[in-house]
């Protein structure tokens, strides 16, 4: 896991130790062990070689989900192979003040629990992505994590998915779904208290699997 990543596990612990038992069920961590030398040679030269030909390709490149006439299809995944699969989407909700912030401490919003809430809300979010995004294939995840971190400095909520599966094609969809929703959950609950929250910087942070490998945000 991206040291980034974790670090916001960590910190959340030492923040939040009424929500962290919750969210601790949901993390994993790298057990792989470090590459020989030999071994690390080899993969660079594969990376060489697969960068050559993505450079050869690249005037060849169209959108997998457009047929040749033009017209949206799901891909085919049949002949992919199954493989370990995991993407970490993130997003942050800005007020325009603390005060929002001050009473979702307090457990003290008219609708309640607004953290646990919107966790339970991007978890649901993440398994029925499928049936929200039209050409996204049906998953069995499985592992769903969502966490939400109060940021009093910058009066903003940031917010992490973790989702995991074992299957033919990524997760990241399943993670941005995740992340979106907790955060659209956020802005529902708390509306009646600051109607000028900005909900900003969607996006995947991390993705492992399949056959375009590990990939890290910069």
């Amino acid at each position: 896991m991206p040291p980034r990543v974790a670090g916001f596990w960590a910190h959340w612990d030492q923040q939040s130790p009424r929500l962290s038992t919750v969210g601790r069920q949901h993390r994993c961590y790298s057990t792989r062990q470090p590459k020989q030398p030999h071994e690390a040679a080899v993969e660079e030269q594969q990376e060489e070689k697969e960068d050559t030909g993505r450079e050869e390709t690249t005037s060849q490149a169209r959108l997998s989900h457009v047929s040749e006439s033009g017209s949206a299809h799901m891909v085919s995944i049949l002949e992919k192979q199954e493989t370990a699969r995991t993407a970490i989407a993130a997003c942050t909700v800005y007020f325009s003040s603390d005060t929002a912030l001050r009473l979702i401490g307090d457990n003290e919003m008219k609708k309640g629990d607004v953290l646990g809430v919107a966790r339970v809300a991007g978890i649901m979010a993440a398994k029925r992505t499928a049936e929200l995004i039209p050409l996204c294939h049906p998953l069995a995840l499985s592992q769903v994590g969502v966490e939400l971190r109060p940021a009093m400095d910058r009066a903003a909520i940031e917010v992490q998915a973790r989702v995991t599966c074992h299957g033919k094609t990524g997760v990241e969809m399943e993670a941005l779904t995740a992340a979106s929703t907790a955060a659209l959950t956020v802005y529902d609950m708390c509306k009646a208290v600051d109607r000028k929250m900005r909900i900003e910087e969607l996006r995947v942070v991390f993705k492992e699997g399949g056959k375009s490998g590990r990939w890290e945000a910069e």
